[in-house]
């Protein structure tokens, strides 16, 4: 049986907001000037119609309910919204969204097949950044890009907590940095400065032997804040770089 209150129909989904947080739930029943809410946690709230439930329920807009690639996009403008939203997409296996040109990253602790292959390497060499699905080799791909668009350097800021993937993101952009360097070498070139990438690459886990330790939250956490500096020739192929590692 259908029950309408202020905020829509039993069964509809909206936002309770409860100690300062918005929790997605959905409308169990309205009856007798009562509305019972079940939250995705497990939670149940039972409220009479009055002005205070009108004050802590917000109807889900449809951009929650269904999930979006680019979180600019959200309608409902919160943090509950936010962690809803990537929530939705990892149940999906997709650990990447954007919030304009801003990459959320969700760590999978597992290997997804196909996400980092040559063909993704490909795919994203060829598009524009929001173009096609969130990736971290679409920002790489824009950072590589600008170089020769608009002739300055470029930064790509990698931040998050304890056992996010800060370092495995590191490695994937250089990894793409340096896909996208051979690409620009004549055949002839490549094996002579593919020493370059592969050194790059490489001396990341050998420093970090160093500094790892075990935490919480993470059984090989990096100590190190790292600065990774990459210069490109003219004709768009890396010629050299260093790693400035600071304690943090």
């Amino acid at each position: 049986m259908f029950c309408f209150f202020d905020h829509g129909y039993s069964g509809d989904r909206v936002w309770l907001r409860e100690e300062e947080q918005y929790l997605p739930s959905t409308v169990s029943s309205c009856s007798g000037g009562v509305v019972v809410f079940a939250t995705d946690f497990g939670q149940v709230y039972t409220y009479k119609q009055n002005a205070l439930t009108r004050q802590k329920v917000q109807p889900m807009h449809h951009s929650s309910i269904r999930g979006v690639e680019d979180m600019a996009t959200l309608e409902d403008l919160h943090d509950g919204a936010i962690m809803h939203n990537l929530f939705l997409r990892y149940q999906q296996r997709h650990i990447y969204t954007y919030i304009g040109s801003i990459l959320a990253a969700v760590n999978p602790y597992q290997l997804l097949p196909g996400l980092y292959d040559r063909q993704a390497v490909e795919q994203y060499s060829r598009h524009h950044l929001g173009e096609i699905s969130p990736h971290i080799f679409a920002v790489a791909n824009e950072c590589y890009r600008s170089l020769w668009k608009r002739l300055q350097n470029q930064c790509v800021l990698i931040s998050g907590e304890s056992g996010a993937g800060k370092t495995e993101s590191t490695k994937l952009i250089l990894k793409f940095l340096s896909a996208m360097s051979q690409h620009s070498l004549e055949v002839s070139s490549r094996d002579r400065t593919s020493h370059v990438e592969e050194a790059l690459l490489e001396s990341s886990p050998i420093m970090e032997a160093f500094g790892n330790a075990k935490t919480v939250y993470n059984n090989n956490s990096s100590r190190f804040g790292k600065f990774v500096q990459l210069h490109f020739s003219q004709k768009g192929n890396i010629q050299g770089g260093r790693i400035v590692d600071c304690i943090l």
